[in-house]
């Protein structure tokens, strides 16, 4: 009987504790899809300089601020305002291509303006130096 219940009491312990990483992966997913809203709350309302300032700071090293607004400036007005906007997936990764090792989470939305029926949105918020959430990358396709 001991030989058959040592591999189910381990079982039991290994799936028991990985329940903390996932409450741990649930909060972290939950505190950056906040920072990814906040930051879109800023590109829906035009407030693209602000959304820079908001940022990551490996963001605002890899693209100067004036840079960041112009080119919003050119993508989002042609697609109209947003109308619906639903998460399809948030994934929370330690790595990323062309990115330093860290915590991201990478958010998918499924979302429609008023001139583009149907287009994703990505936005990868990061786990910044401070401690904060903030977003690192955004991409409209």
């Amino acid at each position: 009987m001991n030989a058959v219940l040592a591999p189910l009491l381990s079982l039991t312990l290994i799936f028991l504790g990985s329940f903390p990483a996932a409450a741990e992966d649930k909060t972290r997913t939950t505190e950056a899809i906040r920072a990814a809203e906040s930051f879109l709350l800023l590109l829906d309302t035009g407030q693209y300089g602000q959304s820079w300032d908001s940022a990551a700071d490996l963001f605002k090293k890899q693209v100067p601020k004036e840079t960041w607004i112009r080119q919003l400036s050119g993508l989002l007005p042609p697609v109209g305002v947003i109308k619906n906007r639903t998460i399809t997936s948030a994934e929370y990764r330690t790595e990323l291509a062309g990115a330093p090792d860290g915590q991201y989470v990478v958010i998918r939305y499924r979302s429609s303006f008023t001139n583009k029926e149907s287009a994703v949105e990505t936005v990868t918020p990061m786990l910044d130096a401070d401690g904060h959430w903030r977003v690192s990358g955004y991409f409209l396709q």
